[in-house]
C-alpha cells in the first residue's frame, strides 16, 4: 500500500522539481538568495491542488512564494490510481524545498 504512494510521490517530486528547475525564481537568482523551507501540498484523486500549506519558512518571501508558484505551475498532476483512489480522496505530501546556491531546487524528505 505505502509502495503505491511512494511512487506516486516521488513522480510528483520529480516534475515539481523539473518544472522549479525550468522556472527558477529570477529575484532569488538576482539577489543570490538561498534557503529551504518546509511546504505541504494536498492533492485530490483527481491531481488538481486540494491545499498548499508553508510549515517553515525559508526567511526569504521570495523563495517561499516561488515554491508555491511551482506547485502551482505544475498543476495539475497524475491522477491517483484507481487502487489509491479506492483508498484516499486527498493525498497531503510534506517536503522540504531546497533553493541551491548553484540556482537550482531540490526537494526531499
Amino acid at each position: 500500500r505505502s509502495y503505491r504512494y511512494a511512487l506516486y510521490v516521488d513522480s510528483w517530486r520529480q516534475k515539481v522539481e523539473k518544472v522549479g528547475n525550468l522556472n527558477y525564481p529570477a529575484a532569488a537568482r538576482d539577489l543570490k538568495l538561498y534557503g529551504q523551507l518546509q511546504m505541504t501540498v494536498s492533492i485530490r484523486a483527481d491531481g488538481s491542488i486540494e491545499s498548499i500549506e508553508l510549515n517553515r519558512s525559508s526567511g526569504h518571501k521570495v523563495l517561499d512564494e516561488a515554491a508555491k508558484h511551482i506547485v502551482e505551475l505544475a498543476a495539475p498532476y497524475a491522477r491517483f490510481p484507481d487502487d489509491v483512489r479506492k483508498e484516499i480522496d486527498i493525498l497531503s505530501i510534506t517536503r522540504t524545498w531546497t533553493f541551491t546556491k548553484e540556482d537550482s531546487l531540490a526537494t526531499g524528505e
